[in-house]
Parts: structure tokens; sequence; C-alpha cells
């Protein structure tokens, strides 16, 4: 079974689209802290897409 992805959390909110919810941070800090508090509400794990944004997944 593929994963679903829940969220994205980036820098960069230009060069994301998509259905899942977006996250649009100002810096490396609020990128990582954000999504390690969403992590947990979603019960899903943090994927590094690049170096400006992550991609919350659900493996359930």
């Amino acid at each position: 079974m593929a994963g679903k992805i829940m969220a994205i959390v980036t820098m960069k909110k230009e060069q994301v689209a998509g259905g899942a919810p977006i996250f649009a941070v100002e810096d490396k800090e609020s990128l990582q802290k954000t999504a390690f508090v969403l992590e947990k509400i979603l019960d899903a794990m943090v994927h590094e897409l690049n170096d400006d944004t992550l991609v919350i997944v659900s493996h359930k």
C-alpha cells in the first residue's frame, strides 16, 4: 500500500502545489518545528523532499 501525503511544509510556496495542505514558513527552524508538530498530530512520518520542503506522509 502506498503512503498518503497529509501535508507539505515549505519555505518556497511558489514551487509547491497539489491537494494536500501546504504550510509556508520563513526559515529552517520553523520548517523543522512545524513538520515535527504535524508529524505528531497526524501520526505520520516526515520525509525531506529537498532543503526547502518537507512532506508529511501517512504509511498506514
